[in-house]
């Protein structure tokens, strides 16, 4: 069947329907008068989910789409922009031409979903955030190497895999190019990242440079070429791959390496905040509602953190007393810091090991409190090394059909370091299970999803589910060591910081250095990771505000259901019914838990 365009007008889309007889075979558990799913209004959310793969490739890959494996794009171009404007554009053009109260419940909240991103995409598209492709945390010089070691997310199984490596690797050198360009423009207009940012960024791109390409991290897949293949087929992917190494990928992070170093960095600018910025206010606003999925001001958030914090503290104070500390609460920082009994571990297996206890012990309670868990393989493993440096614990999600596993990342730079006060039983909880790899596998693997939803989502929703997960502990039989539940609570209180120095960085002036101080007066955290975590907030404006937003919206929603339903209450058809419908705006999700589990009809279709 030929695909249509990606700027198919609903009019061609309705003559493709008749011509080709298409009818959803989804099959629904309906009540009465509940209309079976509309065929056309899916065929479209199809439509959508291709050309929006197509668009942005690199990220279909990381999401498990690997119909385009073989593009990479310099997505932040002017011309590309303009593509993906008209794309979102004609999309919500088409959409609101459907009656959305003649569907049912899961196209109904397939609208709500798409008419909601195509309004924070158009909206986002209008902004100079294009003038900075690059950071130290969340960029494509970052996650291309990931990808091209072999064991990250792009597969490297069948030859078709190694010749789309191959062609992926020749959009890199022009995305290079024009990153340049675009940093050159930012220089101009004075739309640049802070100093303390670019001094981050240069290292990570030199690391990547090697006189060898069998040195390479990029050489990976050939040092793993599958058994499967011929002699012939093993010898052309090496030359090739060399080749690539040598002749395109090195070159390029040269390139921009140089180019930070030597013309960024001198322009830099001394502020932290995304205010400072041209159109920098209207952006941060921007950034908010995107990230939180909520019509909340910043100065709202704000007010929230400082609640929180406020809260939190007071947990911290009374389980200090409980473990018999005297001294006062920076000295009882210090001492979680510090105290050698805190470090344990010799060796990464070690750490790994504890996570994979923490995993067994809680697996009687798992399975009271969700009914329906993931068919997706999980697995744990150690940060790769030439990103550990700068990277947090955190989750790659597994693949649709099963052939890749959810992983756990910890990065472990030196074991004997690693401290348990961290909180390692609220971190698996957030980033493994039933966080990250029970949401994120459970929409994957159900096929009633529309494309869009079942590999897309939001910020507030994800990170805050994950976040949701963490206050679960002691219901899973953890959080029995009281140092794990402060760890806990010092997680939570991380959550509830950001949501203070995120605002205050980027809309109140806060400095760098006052917003490093303020996390250090309020949690057990070190000046270097303290100073990694704000350096963050000022790469991702916003991204930080998500959690703790969305973990309190759940936390929300099951107090007022556990009051309304009484005994009628079930924290698994809870957990259930926030999991069914993928990741939805929290507006979204409120108003669909109202409708179906709020009311008891359980409309739409059956739990998986």
């Amino acid at each position: 069947m030929k695909k249509l365009p990606y700027f198919a007008p609903l009019s061609i889309l309705l003559i493709f329907c008749c011509l080709y007889n298409i009818s959803c075979k989804q099959k629904e558990a309906q009540i009465a008068d509940e209309p079976a799913t509309d065929s056309i209004f899916n065929v479209f959310l199809g439509h959508y989910y291709n050309g929006k793969s197509k668009l942005y490739p690199m990220m279909a890959t990381l999401t498990g789409n690997y119909d385009y494996n073989n593009l990479l794009e310099a997505d932040f171009t002017d011309s590309y922009r303009t593509k993906a404007d008209h794309f979102f554009t004609s999309y919500k053009d088409s959409l609101i031409t459907f009656d959305r109260d003649k569907f049912n419940t899961n196209d109904k909240i397939s609208y709500d979903v798409l008419i909601d991103e195509l309004e924070i995409e158009i909206d986002g598209l209008t902004h100079k955030d294009n003038y900075l492709p690059l950071n130290q945390f969340f960029s494509l010089p970052q996650y291309f190497g990931q990808a091209g070691s072999g064991p990250g997310f792009q597969p490297f199984t069948t030859v078709k895999d190694y010749e789309n490596w191959v062609a992926r690797t020749d959009g890199f050198a022009i995305w290079t190019d024009s990153a340049i360009v675009y940093l050159r423009r930012g220089i101009s207009e004075k739309v640049v990242l802070p100093h303390s940012l670019v001094i981050k960024v240069i290292p990570q791109l030199e690391s990547m440079i090697t006189t060898d390409p069998a040195n390479s991290l990029f050489y990976g897949p050939v040092k793993n070429i599958p058994a499967g293949f011929s002699k012939e087929e093993a010898v052309k992917f090496k030359s090739l791959y060399e080749k690539a190494i040598r002749e395109k990928i090195i070159p390029s992070y040269k390139k921009l390496a140089a180019f930070m170093k030597e013309e960024y960095l001198p322009a830099s600018r001394s502020s932290s905040g995304i205010n400072e910025i041209s159109g920098g206010e209207a952006y941060y606003k921007f950034l908010v509602r995107a990230q939180t999925t909520t019509s909340k001001t910043p100065q709202e958030i704000y007010d929230i953190g400082l609640s929180e914090v406020k809260r939190i503290l007071l947990q911290i104070d009374s389980v200090q007393k409980t473990v018999g500390f005297t001294g006062d609460r920076k000295a009882f920082f210090e001492y979680l810091r510090t105290d050698k009994k805190f470090t344990p571990y010799k060796t990464p297996q070690e750490v790994l090991d504890a996570f994979e206890k923490i995993h067994q012990t809680m697996q009687p309670q798992l399975k009271k409190m969700f009914s329906h868990v993931p068919r997706s393989k999980f697995e744990i493993r150690q940060t790769e090394a030439f990103r550990a440096a700068s990277a947090s614990a955190e989750y790659n999600s597994g693949s649709a059909d099963g052939s890749k596993p959810g992983i756990f990342y910890v990065p472990i730079l030196d074991a004997t370091k690693f401290n348990i006060t961290s909180g390692m039983e609220s971190l698996f909880l957030h980033e493994a299970i039933p966080g990250h790899h029970y949401q994120l596998s459970l929409q994957m693997e159900d096929s009633l999803l529309p494309g869009f939803r079942r590999f897309g989502g939001n910020n507030a929703y994800v990170e805050g589910w994950a976040l949701y997960c963490e206050s679960l502990g002691k219901e899973l039989g953890l959080y029995k060591d009281p140092y794990q539940y402060l760890g806990a609570l010092g997680d939570e209180m991380h959550r509830a910081i950001r949501l203070v120095v995120d605002v205050g960085l980027h809309a109140k002036n806060m400095s760098r250095e006052d917003a490093i101080k303020y996390m250090m007066d309020n949690e057990a955290i070190s000046e270097q990771s303290a100073t990694a975590e704000i350096e963050r907030y000022m790469a991702m404006p916003a991204q930080a505000l998500g959690y703790k937003i969305g973990a309190l919206k759940i936390r929300e929603l099951r107090d007022k259901y556990e009051k309304q339903l009484g005994e009628k209450f079930s924290i698994s058809e809870f957990h259930d019914q926030v999991l069914k419908y993928g990741a939805l705006p929290l507006e979204v999700l409120e108003k669909t838990m109202d409708e179906s589990y709020g009311s008891k009809k359980y409309e739409g279709r059956s739990s998986k």
